[in-house]
């Protein structure tokens, strides 16, 4: 089965520290470009990250510039985003995304809630 599972969400203080995890089975992720996208009630989703299967270059919105980290490993076929300094409007359900060519697949999201 085709699939990418998000893990890692939870609730923390502002200025904590969270890794969310986005492990694929049924496919390679190697080949694919990977994004972090995140979605609050009533708005549309967000990119916040994403990097490219081309030559591993990464890009970031402006909101997390500075304060999150997407990374991927080939050996554990998963892909991460280390967040730091989080801060109330970090708080959303978070969702990776992989697309190559015509391919592209959604997992099914963890929620991250930042409070304090």
């Amino acid at each position: 089965e085709v699939q990418l599972v998000e893990s890692g969400g939870g609730s923390v203080q502002t200025g904590g520290s969270l890794r969310l995890s986005c492990a694929a089975s049924g496919f390679t992720l190697d080949a694919y470009t990977i994004g972090w996208f995140r979605q609050t009630p009533g708005k549309g989703r967000e990119g916040v990250a994403c990097i490219s299967s081309n030559d591993g270059s990464t890009y970031y919105s402006d909101s997390v510039k500075g304060r999150f980290t997407i990374s991927s490993d080939s050996a554990k076929n998963t892909v991460f985003l280390q967040m730091n300094d989080l801060k109330p409007e970090d708080t959303a359900v978070y969702y990776c995304h992989a697309e190559f060519l015509k391919d592209e697949y959604w997992g099914q999201g963890t929620q991250v809630t930042v409070s304090g």
